[in-house]
Parts: C-alpha cells; sequence; structure tokens
C-alpha cells in the first residue's frame, strides 16, 4: 500500500507575511508622520498643511495606478470610497493638525486614540465583525498605555476645549472613514480605493489654496520637505498598504493595530529630536505594544473531530485538489 506524501505548502502560506508586514509598514510611517508635523506645522496652517500633502500623495498614487493599469475602480466601490475620502482623508487631517495647536501633545494622543474603539464598536455594528474577547481586551490594554504616554507627555499648557473637540471630531472622522473604506475593498484594489480616496480628500480641501501657495512662499525648505514626505509616504504608501491589510482582517483588528503608534512617536522622539521619555512613558508604550499583540492574537483552529491528524488547511488543501471544495 502506497502512502500519499503530505501536501507541500500552499501559495497562501507564503502570503501570510504580507498582511502583516503591511500593517506595520502602515503604523511605522504614520508614527514618523508625527515628527513631520511637528516641524511642518510651525510653518504651514492646518488646512495648507492637509492640502499640500494631500497633493503630493495624489501625484504619487495617480502615477503608480497609471504605471499599473489599474484604472478606475468599479461602480460599487464608489460609496465608499467617496465617504472614506471626505471623512479621513479630508476632514481628519485638517482637523487633527488644528486640534494639535491648540492642545498639548498627550492631551490629542489620548482623545484621537478613542478613534479605535470606535471602529470596533462601529464595525460590529455596521459590518457585523463581532467583538471577540481577545480584540477587546488588548484594545482595553493599550488603551490604558495611550491614556499614560498622553499624561506623560502633557505639558503645561492649557488643554482648550476647542483644540479636545477638534481631536475628538478628528477620532470619530478617522473610525468612520475606515468603516466605510471597508466594503469598497471588496470591489477594488487597495492601489484604486487609496488612489481615489486620497483625489476626493485633496478636492475637499481645495479651498485652503490660497493659504497654502502663502505658505509655500514664506516656509523653510525643510518644512517643504516634510509635507512632501508626508505626501509619499505617511500618506501614498501607507494609506496603500493599510488598505492592503484591511482587505485582509476585520476594521477592528486593523484599529487596534494602531495602538502601536505612540510607542513608536515615544522612540522615534527619542531617536530623531532628543526627546528622552520617562520612565511612565516608556511603562505607557510597553503597555501599547502588550494591547496590539493581545488584539492580533487568534485562537487556535487546531485540529477537527473527523480527522484529528490533518489540520484544516491540510484538508482544505486535499480538497481544492480533488475539485470537491464549495465556492
Amino acid at each position: 500500500m502506497t502512502t500519499t506524501p503530505a501536501p507541500a505548502a500552499t501559495p497562501a502560506a507564503h502570503r501570510d507575511w504580507r498582511a502583516p508586514a503591511a500593517a506595520c509598514t502602515t503604523v511605522l510611517l504614520w508614527a514618523s508622520a508625527f515628527v513631520s508635523i511637528r516641524s511642518a506645522g510651525d510653518a504651514y496652517s492646518p488646512g495648507a498643511l492637509a492640502l499640500g500633502r494631500l497633493l503630493a500623495g495624489s501625484l504619487a498614487l495617480g502615477t503608480l495606478l497609471v504605471l499599473r493599469r489599474e484604472g478606475l475602480p468599479p461602480r460599487a466601490a464608489w460609496p465608499g470610497i467617496i465617504w472614506s475620502g471626505l471623512l479621513w482623508f479630508g476632514l481628519y487631517m485638517v482637523v487633527l493638525n488644528w486640534g494639535e495647536q491648540q492642545v498639548d501633545a498627550g492631551t490629542a494622543a489620548m482623545v484621537v486614540n478613542i478613534g479605535p474603539l470606535l471602529i470596533a464598536l462601529l464595525g460590529a455594528r455596521m459590518l457585523g465583525e463581532g467583538l471577540p474577547g481577545r480584540l477587546v481586551a488588548g484594545m482595553a490594554v493599550s488603551f490604558a498605555g495611550a491614556a499614560v504616554v498622553g499624561l506623560s507627555m502633557s505639558g503645561d499648557g492649557d488643554a482648550s476645549v476647542l483644540g479636545v473637540a477638534l481631536c475628538l471630531l478628528a477620532a470619530v472622522a478617522y473610525a468612520a472613514g475606515v468603516v466605510g473604506q471597508k466594503p469598497a475593498l471588496r470591489h477594488g484594489s487597495a492601489l484604486q480605493i487609496t488612489t481615489f480616496g486620497c483625489l476626493v480628500g485633496t478636492v475637499a480641501c481645495l479651498p485652503f489654496s490660497g493659504a497654502l501657495i502663502s505658505d509655500v512662499a514664506d516656509a523653510p525648505l525643510s518644512a517643504t520637505l516634510n509635507v512632501v514626505y508626508l505626501g509619499l509616504f505617511p500618506t501614498a504608501l501607507a494609506f496603500t498598504t493599510w488598505a492592503y491589510a484591511l482587505a485582509r482582517t476585520t476594521a477592528g483588528r486593523m484599529g487596534a493595530t494602531t495602538y502601536a503608534v505612540p510607542a513608536l512617536v515615544v522612540l522615534m522622539s527619542w531617536l530623531l529630536l532628543d526627546e528622552v521619555p520617562a520612565l511612565l512613558t516608556v511603562g505607557g508604550g510597553l503597555l501599547c505594544l502588550a494591547g496590539v499583540a493581545v488584539s492580533r492574537m487568534r485562537p487556535r483552529t487546531g485540529l477537527t473531530r473527523k480527522n484529528p491528524a490533518q489540520p484544516v488547511e491540510g484538508r482544505r488543501h486535499d480538497a481544492e485538489r480533488q475539485g470537491t471544495e464549495r465556492p
């Protein structure tokens, strides 16, 4: 009697690393954006900074879209594209820039970090994603860490009511934009959804064109280069890798991943700005990372009753080879 050799690793198994790598790329670049915004914000007004960033991002994404010949996304994707473009690419960027001019960084971080919680709640309500226990626990740990980081980094400046309201509005726009983008990714590629979402946000910010022209004329070169960097990397690249990863997981789990941003901002400020963090700040950052790790954990689905010796993925592979798996 001959034995059938164990099936080789499926192509899907080799692709498993891509979505986590895309999510990590997004988090790293979004963390770097805080450093660049802090530098460029002294020379650019909130609306001008958002428009300049979106223009650079749209140019890069549009060029890549043409080179890849992906064309227009299907009609079914446009509601989500417009929704995320107006709220996330447009409103979020403007009000966050404005809010950070009104309150200290610690207060802004605490308020904006309501966003992932709202994403999980909206995803459960509007997308039917549910709220797994690990996700809830991880978000609770990460939110506590973000609060510790925020409190430890808060300065002596007054937190204006306007600034807090703007940061809260940014968190709501961020959450609603993510939940609106998720269905669009069923109909178009990550590059298509990101490119046209960025274009929608750019059009929405065109009223700030006069301010952008004035600020460019007066701003130092370093500030302008920071605006270009924000457009090319934290916007064009990071939003595309975000969309790629979001299409392959739930909105709640992706939102929880962004809780790693405060920890990375602390590290980058230490390395690039010589801002030595306090022990409390380091502890809060570690809590953020621990919460992300918990929220990203998946329950072990191990073996099944019918054939405890064969994992689920192995049986699926065999079914595909025999043509018996249902669509």
